[in-house]
């Protein structure tokens, strides 16, 4: 995505997303300011900042934003999310911006939803599987997910199930293929409610071995990976085409650090351009470029994977 010259972007947290977010950044010419957690105070000359560091994320976000600072947060907390999504008044009347969950799920994801979304008449369903971790923090939360409860949207109503539940054999583009997933306490469907309000069943789901399942209560038992490995993301849409019942799947097979990172990176240059407006957004929702933002992330090395679409 291009844009006007824009003022520097800050970046909390030198980790695998943060590192990916700079880079992305400086590939396209952009001016960046790196700080950790304990300096983050030296991004206050920034016009947005990105918090690319472990959870949490609100307490911080609402220190830039009482300074005017637009904050871009690539955190995937449920409860994190939650209270930064409770900032829509301070955000307006600093006229700052807040985005949540711009990573890979949530984030990538409301962006194909919004991409999909064009192949259908209406659509009813959106379900979602992730595979792999950015990182070290990353492959923490992946643990801790594991062990509470899961939301889902289901026909107008909130539901809570046990996290590490409802196994599901999920496929996923080349070279990761076929995972079983299971619910995990994740964002995504709160935040794909607020992309597509109209939606009757939202799901998340992220891959898991039986070990992953057994030990989620305990603490990790052996040192993550600097950075995940192999990692994909599923989104599945159904809806109604020409009169009859559609699904359209679109996966993505990459670092889950590399895919958050480009989606910040291109999110946060969003936002420096003063396109979006004040308040707190989340990826798919109609105020933000997301078809610019998803032009960027493709040009920026993340490729597309369609699965045959089928009408029932």
């Amino acid at each position: 995505m291009t844009s006007a010259p824009t003022s520097s972007i800050g970046i909390v947290g030198h980790g695998i997303v943060g590192s990916r977010t700079a880079l992305t950044l400086q590939t396209l010419g952009h001016s960046v300011k790196v700080a950790s957690l304990r300096t983050a105070t030296e991004l206050f000359d920034c016009s947005v900042v990105v918090l690319a560091h472990g959870a949490p994320h609100a307490a911080l976000a609402s220190t830039f934003i009482a300074q005017g600072i637009s904050v871009v947060s690539t955190g995937d907390n449920l409860e994190d999310v939650m209270s930064m999504l409770d900032s829509q008044e301070r955000a307006e009347a600093r006229n700052a911006v807040i985005v949540a969950g711009a990573s890979c799920s949530p984030g990538m994801s409301g962006l194909l939803v919004s991409h999909m979304r064009r192949a259908f008449e209406s659509i009813d369903e959106v379900h979602t599987a992730v595979h792999g971790t950015g990182g070290p923090m990353c492959a923490r939360q992946h643990h801790d997910s594991l062990a509470g409860l899961s939301v889902g949207w289901h026909d107008g109503e909130w539901l809570q199930r046990p996290a590490g539940s409802g196994r599901e054999l999920c496929w996923f583009p080349d070279p990761v293929g076929a995972r079983d997933c299971y619910r995990f306490a994740s964002p995504e469907p709160v935040l794909m409610q607020r992309v597509e309000p109209g939606l009757q069943r939202i799901t998340a789901r992220v891959s898991a071995t039986r070990r992953d399942r057994l030990t989620a209560r305990l603490p990790m038992l052996r040192r993550p990976h600097a950075e995940g490995l192999e990692g994909a993301l599923r989104v599945e849409v159904r809806g109604v085409r020409n009169g009859r019942r559609h699904v359209e799947i679109v996966g993505i097979a990459n670092k889950v650090g590399s895919i958050s990172g480009v989606v910040a990176a291109h999110t946060a240059l969003a936002v420096a351009t003063g396109v979006v407006p004040a308040g707190v957004h989340n990826l798919g929702q109609a105020v933000l470029p997301n078809a610019d933002i998803l032009d960027g992330a493709v040009n920026s090395g993340i490729t597309l994977h369609q699965f045959v679409g089928t009408d029932q």
